[in-house]
């Protein structure tokens, strides 16, 4: 590894998916990467972390200013396996992508995704996650690319601010209008669940589901900017204390008997 800058790439869908080898594609001129990934999809695997069964880690690939791993653990694991075990020193970025699928709005709770970015945050590294409005293995990612590298670029030349990360999302559409910094949208998942008769009787499950905007006039939102074509970059923070809460809280009766 050189001194360029040196960037943990990691994501959901595995090592070997399309989403990750577009992000290598948009950021080897930029600096040195390392990719720890997951051996196999790992879709909503959110922080969740191994810690019942050992770890693997092994080698796939390695030239000048790229280095691949595949890891049997989780997005997260990944992530601590790498700046445990693999990086020469710590990243200057850790980026979570190009995932095949949306995590706006509530999606960034669930996402392993945003699982990478989030660690690569609680750890103190600016971190980005990136993902497109399209789950096709064969999805095209090549109108993201430019923007991929203009938000690395700025976040290496700027910084974040300690605790807070960045969640961006793209609309699948062949020419992006521009970017849009936004907040997330109020939403929520509905009809969660299909259910199936086994043949021998017993029911099962699939997942599924229908995501219900509760705001889709607000103009400032993840959501409305993805639907009219826009980037949504989302700055989103680690510290999830409800700070206007503490005082109401401090009022209640803690000294009442117990």
């Amino acid at each position: 590894m050189s001194e360029r800058p040196l960037l943990l790439l990691s994501n959901d869908d595995g090592f070997d998916s399309k989403g990750i080898k577009e992000l290598i594609k948009a950021l080897r001129p930029l600096a040195d990467l390392v990719v720890v990934a997951p051996s196999g999809p790992r879709s909503g695997a959110s922080g969740a972390i191994t810690s019942q069964v050992p770890l693997r880690c092994a080698l796939v690939s390695k030239e000048p200013g790229v280095e691949i791993y595949k890891c049997t653990g989780t997005p997260v694991d990944c992530v601590k396996l790498a700046l445990h075990s693999v990086v020469p020193r710590m990243p200057d970025m850790v980026i979570g992508g190009i995932n095949h699928g949306d995590n706006s709005s509530v999606n960034v709770h669930y996402s392993g995704t945003m699982g990478v970015v989030i660690e690569g945050c609680l750890k103190g590294i600016p971190s980005v996650g990136f993902s497109l409005c399209n789950h096709a293995p064969d999805a095209d990612f090549s109108a993201t690319l430019p923007y991929v590298r203009r938000i690395v670029e700025n976040v290496l030349a700027e910084g974040l601010p300690v605790g807070v990360c960045l969640n961006v999302n793209f609309p699948d559409v062949k020419v992006l209008k521009g970017v849009r910094v936004c907040r997330q949208t109020d939403g929520a998942w509905t009809s969660e669940f299909v259910e199936r008769k086994h043949p021998h009787g017993e029911p099962y499950f699939w997942m599924t589901g229908v995501f219900v905007n509760n705001e889709p006039e607000a103009e400032d939102t993840d959501h409305w900017a993805l639907e009219h074509g826009y980037v949504a970059v989302t700055p989103t923070q680690i510290d999830m204390t409800a700070y206007a809460q503490i005082g109401r809280l401090k009022n209640w009766n803690w000294n009442g008997n117990l």
